[in-house]
């Protein structure tokens, strides 16, 4: 009997993590979380209202995930990129991520393409609805699962760790100001050019998507920069 109760114990201590987790994801995304302060676990449990044990398990889930980093004896820095980050794992994207979209769209079926279709229309539904977290997702399921019609594992693997170094923070404006709704809009025009067969058409429109999330970037940056604080969740 104990032992049924120590599992399901468990169940509800892994519940709240990834409750806890979900939530500090949606905190970063909106830029309540701010890149190169430090949080502790304390004190954004006392925030949540919950143990700090959760906090503490979800904050190591975003560290693998490379968006946070553990500062010994103090909590959780945000990961913090600069610009010239963001231009090599752009420049890096574009080298192999050209080229594949346009050996795929070379290689694959119009049935493997059409099976993305309904991913990248997942893309705009939550452009327009502003959920920034299904957005962020359903981006990231779209670029893989197309990449992953080239038949290579470690591309894909190694595309996916720079996405997650790369991701984007503090989207909420650029979503209420409908910028993320042409940008997601990208994704169903590529899948077309690629069904179409139009190998170069393709690798021409992966390098304007990629150069457009790039500028978004800057101009996202460029709003927190002068932007005053508000809806901050708590430094240490």
């Amino acid at each position: 009997m104990s032992e049924l109760k120590s599992r399901k114990l468990i169940s509800v201590q892994e519940h709240l993590r990834d409750q806890v987790a979900n939530a500090l994801r949606a905190a970063l995304i909106a830029g309540e979380l701010e890149p190169g302060l430090i949080y502790s676990a304390p004190t954004l449990a006392a925030e949540y209202g919950v143990s700090a044990t959760p906090v503490r398990e979800a904050m190591l889930d975003l560290v693998r995930e490379g968006l946070v980093e553990a500062v010994r004896n103090k909590g959780f820095r945000v990961t913090e990129l600069s610009e010239r980050d963001l231009d090599e794992y752009t420049e890096i994207r574009a080298l192999i991520e050209i080229p594949t979209i346009g050996r795929v769209a070379r290689t694959a079926s119009r049935e493997q393409l059409e099976a993305v279709r309904p991913v990248a229309e997942e893309i705009v539904t939550a452009a327009q609805s502003g959920d920034l977290i299904a957005y962020l997702e359903s981006d990231r399921r779209f670029h893989l699962d197309l990449l992953a019609l080239a038949g290579n594992a470690r591309l894909v693997e190694t595309v996916a760790d720079l996405r997650k170094r790369s991701r984007l923070y503090g989207l909420t404006d650029l979503s209420q100001e409908g910028s993320l709704v042409g940008s997601a809009r990208e994704h169903t025009a590529l899948l077309d050019i690629m069904i179409a067969g139009d190998a170069e058409g393709a690798e021409e429109h992966m390098r304007r998507h990629l150069a457009h999330v790039r500028t978004l970037w800057a101009a996202r940056k460029g709003e927190a920069e002068h932007a005053a604080p508000s809806g901050r969740l708590g430094a240490r």
